[in-house]
């Protein structure tokens, strides 16, 4: 089944563009079409595919930094 989901990134430390535009680049790495806007990163494809690439992605981050993720998603498709 596909989705769009998106997804906002907010590392609760004083230098948080680094983490941000490294959460980022890891989920471009893997193939997904990622447009990324002010407030929010966008992504459409398949559910267990994109699921299980949140699930690495965000791991990896809560355990370097204190975090708070917000995510939207939706299979509606346009």
């Amino acid at each position: 089944m596909k989705i769009t989901l998106d997804i906002s990134y907010y590392p609760l430390q004083d230098n948080y563009i680094g983490p941000i535009d490294s959460f980022i680049d890891n989920l471009r790495k893997n193939g997904i079409d990622v447009e990324v806007s002010k407030m929010s990163t966008s992504m459409v494809g398949d559910y267990d595919q994109l699921m299980g690439l949140l699930k690495e992605a965000m791991g990896e981050f809560l355990e370097k930094h204190p975090s708070v993720f917000n995510i939207k998603l939706t299979n509606y498709v346009a």
